[in-house]
């Protein structure tokens, strides 16, 4: 509440919050159209290893691109915003060692996610994590840092992890019980078996939208084959403490007004073992064909009350319920990604808030392959032509010894597997050279000690 009057108060001072970004693509662009408009805020900084594509992004979001100079030091990067001007930096490292206050971390990089937000902590900057890939391995780490050192680690705003994390708070802020929560996609098992190449296509983008666009192919592969919808849900589920599907997210064909119906208990006649779980449903049926009334781009909550007069008010008051009124159903039908962060930006600056800060690692992304693969064969990480993510929980994922998502890219194969082999430690040899494997390895010793084996030489 009151963020936009606290903003304008910081602009009235002239006392802008200073952000920085990281990452000009469609997301950072998004991120870029708005920051502009913001009162009581200001952009510092863009990091991009292409800082001429940055520029770019910057002049599409309607930006002066005569406002942009490349800096090749944080010390110049200041110099520049003292005198009106916003730097262009290569590195991300960089920027976070700027005079900011927030650092945008957006690259959709794992492992470049993980070592700007870490550089921005040791700083004593604030970070919006944009790249929820990165979060999902190491979040709770990293939030942990970020408290010791008296920052602000945070989820962003805008994208469906965070947004859900708000309907559930406010649930929870009022006394409701939080039978499910998630979002909606579009998904069918054969996406399972996409590429790259057929993405686009498959996602329902124009030609014309694909060229004036910025999209990336792998990652909108992982919107449609289902690791992207995991990689959420396991944001939400760290976030909020809810559970996973036992047999992983249904991707069930749900319109958003039979919500309260499907994702409430199997007692009740729903999908689920029970209350207090994250999942995911689709915006087609079994043909392919759109359903009516859907959640394609939009996020929900599943609610129900220990009072039966609240019960009463919610088919009063016009929710969704199933037919006994016992459950209820909120949602938000859209989310707008990059040109919401404002609230981020807002909340943390204004009132030391997250929105939506990882607790602990209580679910996990794991791959299986895309297709047979053979020794010495690489796979090729989120949304590309090896492999696809699902969600277990964080315990299950441990005793079966399987390879999160996010540690998978780059890793060669030790010997052959079939299609849908799920990825295990004994598969594949791994680098320990990588920040992120031992990030991760620092945060299994903090929640959960030998989770992980010493790494093998890659």
């Amino acid at each position: 509440m009151n963020l936009a009057r606290g903003l304008a108060a910081r602009e009235a001072a002239g006392n802008p919050v200073r952000v920085a970004l990281v990452g000009a693509g469609k997301f950072g662009t998004m991120i870029l159209a708005q920051l502009r408009l913001m009162r009581g805020v200001r952009l510092c900084a863009i990091a991009d290893l292409d800082v001429e594509r940055a520029r770019g992004a910057a002049v599409r979001a309607g930006w002066d691109g005569a406002q942009f100079a490349v800096a090749r030091d944080a010390n110049a990067a200041n110099d520049l915003a003292h005198a009106g001007r916003i730097a262009l930096v290569e590195s991300g490292e960089i920027a976070a060692h700027c005079a900011i206050d927030i650092l945008i971390e957006a690259t959709g990089h794992e492992e470049a996610g993980a070592l700007h937000a870490l550089r921005a902590i040791e700083a004593g900057v604030h970070v919006a994590m944009v790249t929820v890939e990165a979060d999902v391995v190491v979040g709770p780490l990293l939030a942990r840092k970020a408290a010791e050192r008296g920052v602000v680690y945070s989820m962003a705003y805008g994208d469906q992890p965070a947004i859900a994390c708000e309907l559930i708070d406010w649930a929870q802020t009022n006394g409701f019980r939080v039978v499910a929560a998630g979002k909606g996609t579009k998904f069918r098992p054969e996406y399972r078996r996409g590429t790259p190449d057929t993405a686009f296509a498959s996602y329902g983008f124009t030609p014309e939208q694909i060229a004036s666009g910025g999209f990336n192919p792998k990652m909108f592969n992982s919107f449609l084959d289902g690791t992207k919808s995991a990689i959420e849900m396991v944001a939400i589920a760290n976030a909020s403490g809810l559970k996973v599907p036992p047999g992983g997210l249904s991707f069930a064909p749900v319109a958003a007004h039979d919500l309260s119906k499907t994702l409430v208990p199997r007692s009740a006649g729903g999908i689920l073992p029970g209350e207090g779980y994250v999942d995911v449903v689709t915006c087609v049926d079994a043909a392919g064909d759109m359903l009516p009334d859907n959640l394609r781009w939009g996020i929900y909550v599943v609610i129900t009350s220990d009072e039966p007069y609240s019960r009463r008010c919610f088919g009063e008051y016009g929710l969704a319920t199933d037919p006994s009124g016992t459950y209820a159903a909120m949602w938000r039908p859209y989310h707008l990604i990059g040109l919401e962060v404002g609230t981020t930006i807002a909340s943390i600056a204004l009132h030391g808030e997250p929105t939506g800060v990882p607790r602990e690692p209580y679910a996990e992304v794991v791959c299986a392959t895309r297709k047979a693969m053979r020794a010495g064969e690489t796979i090729d990480g989120e949304g590309g032509y090896a492999a696809y993510g699902t969600i277990a929980s964080a315990a299950d994922a441990r005793a079966s010894k399987l390879v999160p998502m996010g540690l998978a890219h780059g890793l060669r194969l030790v010997r052959d597997v079939p299609a849908d082999h799920p990825i295990g430690e004994a598969d594949v040899t791994f680098d320990r050279t990588s920040l992120l494997w031992n990030l991760r390895r620092e945060q299994d010793a903090l929640f959960a000690p030998g989770a992980m084996p010493e790494p093998t030489p890659a």
